[in-house]
């Protein structure tokens, strides 16, 4: 996506139900999450840490206020896509637990014949 499209689809989760939170080092943005709030759960879209800054524990001290100082106790939810493996032990190491597999067949793929 350009920055263009990318700066509208922020616009629009922002306009919608979704919160944003920035997280800033040395006056500088270094992270953010976006998330919204059902009665039943929090569920996390994205958690943004600047490739610069990854790897030196931002993510994690973000999760640690999010979970400890912004978020209610509710069930948090993410979605992870599962060749992402840094996310998976990212998330994993945080606490999240494997809940559900989803499994798809591209358009391309369906024309093969399946082996039923």
């Amino acid at each position: 996506m350009t920055v263009p499209e990318l700066k509208k689809r922020m616009e629009d989760w922002l306009v919608g139900d979704y919160k944003a939170v920035l997280f800033s080092s040395a006056n500088e943005a270094v992270a953010y999450a976006l998330y919204r709030e059902t009665v039943d759960e929090l569920y996390l879209r994205q958690l943004f840490v600047r490739r610069n800054q990854r790897r030196a524990g931002i993510g994690r001290a973000a999760m640690k206020i999010l979970m400890t100082q912004i978020w209610p106790k509710k069930r948090l939810t993410v979605e992870v896509l599962s060749k992402n493996v840094t996310a998976l032990v990212f998330y994993r190491g945080i606490g999240y637990q494997d809940y559900a597999l989803t499994m798809e067949i591209m358009p391309e793929a369906k024309t093969a014949s399946p082996t039923l």
